[in-house]
């Protein structure tokens, strides 16, 4: 059992992720879903819960957590690791090795396991969680979603009796989630406890047992799924959540684009070191499309995209840029990129700093326009590295629009979103492409693809297997490129 009792938290100088007076029992085998907008304290509660608070992050601490009836302030880290697994938003904070076996193993190693129960420990869990693809493989080499199946992967061969999962779809697939969606179900078929904090709410439907819902650090809501399924569409959306079943999602009917095309893929292959990634490539874009990347975890779409800003070298083919070719130096001063991770692509002392970083003579009024637009006038002053996830990835998209580039390639733009965020980052999208940019989106998110793209590429065995237009006539193929399954919460 895990008791939050009058618990309060603010971290030092920010009211974002603080909590206010949080009571909730969580009993032994249950799922609970914490959802709400970005910063209302989700995070928080699961390193309450871990012990990260107090002990990594400061701030001011009332009220009691307890674990099994033990207050976790009187417990020793190593003790709380034993009963606490944790599974982070952005999964290489957690590694501590270079290869994927050696991470699965780390943490019952440190446990001074026999030799022979490690090794059939990390094949037990290989076996039941299907990775045997990721075995042997460098992770510095893995793809944003295959270090999040690592990372689950070293807690689950822990076998906590607790498991707090931060984000755990934000990386993944399609065909992905549905795969650590029957992981939850098989560990909680074991009696595991589960804390989720998640904005993708559909995929955990026919898990929660309750939906907790967060308001500015406090809880606002408590519901059973069915409770949850009955709120409307849009009291959902009041309440900054995003779709519980992907099916209601439908394209929007958008008029087709007759501009010519400045941008031309001509039999482009991609390699990284010898292995080929990508073959034959012969893509078109012009002026105003926002089009969809999308393929599963490792087929090569951020690989891609590298390689249209000029960033991945190994490569063949013919780039043009209006009828001209272009090398990646040039393809460099063409592009923008957004990274999958922003916190590679944050420099400055505070966000308003930030959103002119690097550009020469930037226009003063959009970049107040574009802070407001985006929710982040709240923020001018912080530094970047105190905003959620979800606020970074305004922040990059804001400097995306402010750069001036004529090509923006964003990668996993949503991830980590709530549906708020989500519709400030699509209707910038938006913006931009009216003004004559060609944007392409690495993405798995569906609901973001449905509302903002044009067009779909869809990257499948090393091949491009799909370019389709984003609206309702090809919404039955839609669905199968993404993977939304037609069930509705039913369990297989």
């Amino acid at each position: 059992m895990i008791e939050l009792q009058n618990v309060s938290f603010s971290y030092p100088e920010q009211e974002n992720g603080s909590l206010h007076n949080i009571n909730l029992t969580i009993s032994d085998g249950e799922c609970i879903l914490l959802c709400g907008r970005s910063g209302c304290g989700k995070t928080t509660v699961t390193r309450l819960i871990n012990g990260l608070i107090p002990d990594f992050y400061s701030g001011e601490l009332t009220g009691r957590i307890l674990i099994e009836k033990q207050n976790i302030a009187d417990l020793p880290m190593y003790q709380i690791a034993e009963k606490v697994g944790s599974v982070f938003q952005n999964p290489r904070t957690q590694f501590f090795n270079v290869d994927t076996d050696s991470e699965i193993a780390f943490g019952i190693e440190n446990e001074a396991r026999p030799p022979k129960e490690l090794a059939e420990r990390v094949e037990q869990t290989t076996r039941e969680l299907h990775i045997e693809k990721l075995r042997g493989r460098n992770i510095f080499e893995l793809s944003g979603g295959e270090k999040q199946k690592i990372a689950f992967a070293s807690v689950y061969a822990m076998n906590p009796n607790i498991y707090l999962l931060d984000e755990p779809s934000s990386n993944l697939d399609m065909t992905a989630i549905d795969e650590f969606r029957k992981h939850l179900h098989l560990i909680k078929s074991q009696g595991k406890t589960i804390l989720v904090a998640e904005h993708r709410l559909y995929y955990l439907m026919d898990i929660a047992d309750r939906i907790v819902y967060l308001e500015k650090g406090h809880i606002e809501g408590i519901y059973t799924p069915n409770e949850f399924r009955r709120l409307t569409g849009e009291k959902r959306k009041q309440m900054g959540l995003r779709a519980v079943d992907l099916n209601e999602e439908i394209p929007d009917a958008r008029s087709g684009n007759e501009r010519a095309p400045v941008l031309e893929l001509r039999d482009v292959s991609l390699y990284y070191k010898k292995r080929r990634i990508l073959g034959h490539l012969n893509i078109s874009a012009a002026p105003g499309e926002v089009i969809a990347v999308v393929g599963h975890n490792g087929a090569g779409k951020t690989t891609f995209s590298r390689a249209l800003c000029g960033l991945h070298k190994n490569c063949t083919g013919t780039f043009l840029w209006n009828q001209t070719p272009q090398n990646h130096k040039n393809r460099l001063k063409l592009s923008y990129l957004v990274m999958q991770d922003v916190n590679y692509e944050l420099f400055a002392e505070s966000v308003k700093a930030e959103c002119s970083f690097g550009i020469k003579n930037p226009d003063e009024r959009l970049v107040e326009r574009t802070i407001d637009m985006l929710g982040l006038a709240p923020f001018c002053e912080r530094h970047p590295n105190t905003l959620s996830g979800g606020q970074k990835q305004r922040v990059a998209a804001a400097v995306s629009m402010i750069c001036g580039k004529a090509l923006l390639v964003f990668d996993e733009p949503t991830s980590g979103l709530d549906y708020d965020s989500m519709s400030q980052v699509a209707n910038l999208m938006k913006e931009l492409s009216a003004t004559g940019k060609i944007i392409f989106v690495v993405t798995h998110d569906y609901e973001f693809a449905c509302r903002t793209c044009s067009r779909v590429l869809h990257f499948d065995e090393g091949e491009m297997s799909d370019d389709l237009l984003v609206e309702p006539d090809n919404l039955s193929k839609l669905k199968e490129v993404f993977a939304v399954s037609e069930r509705k919460g039913d369990m297989e």
